[in-house]
C-alpha cells in the first residue's frame, strides 16, 4: 500500500473514530491546533519535531501525516535527512528502521525517489 493510500484510509478510520466519540476529537482537536499555534518556533520547525518522535514511537501514520505537512511546508530531502539522522543516533536500531521508513514516505509523497 503506497503512503498516500495510506493516509487516505488513516483520514477514514479517524473519521469514523470523531463520529463515535466527538468530544475526544474536539479535545484532541484544539490540544493540536494549541501546540502548533507557537511563536518561538515556526511551523516547519515543530512539524521536525513531531516527525522525530513519530519515528521514535515507530508510528507509520503519524509519520505519513507529518510528512505530508513536512512536505507543504517546503522541507527539503536534506533537512528530512538531517531529522532522519538525529532520531537514529537518539533511538538506535528500531529508529534507524523507521527513518529508512520515513524517508520512503517523503521519496514517494515529494515525487523525489532516490536510490
Amino acid at each position: 500500500m503506497s503512503w498516500a493510500d495510506k493516509i487516505k484510509e488513516m483520514r477514514g478510520e479517524l473519521r469514523s473514530l470523531n463520529s463515535l466519540q466527538p468530544e475526544t476529537a474536539k479535545g484532541f482537536g484544539a490540544l493540536s491546533k494549541a501546540a502548533k499555534e507557537t511563536s518561538a518556533l515556526d511551523g516547519k520547525t515543530v512539524e521536525f519535531v513531531a516527525l522525530g518522535i513519530a519515528v521514535a514511537d515507530r508510528c507509520e501514520p503519524c509519520i505519513a501525516f507529518h510528512m505530508d505537512a513536512l512536505i507543504r511546508l517546503g522541507a527539503t530531502r536534506d533537512e528530512i535527512g538531517e531529522v532522519l539522522s538525529m532520531c537514529i543516533q537518539m533511538g538506535g536500531g528500531p529508529s534507524l528502521m523507521y527513518a529508512a521508513k520515513a524517508l520512503d514516505c517523503f521519496d514517494e509523497l515529494s515525487g523525489s525517489a532516490q536510490t
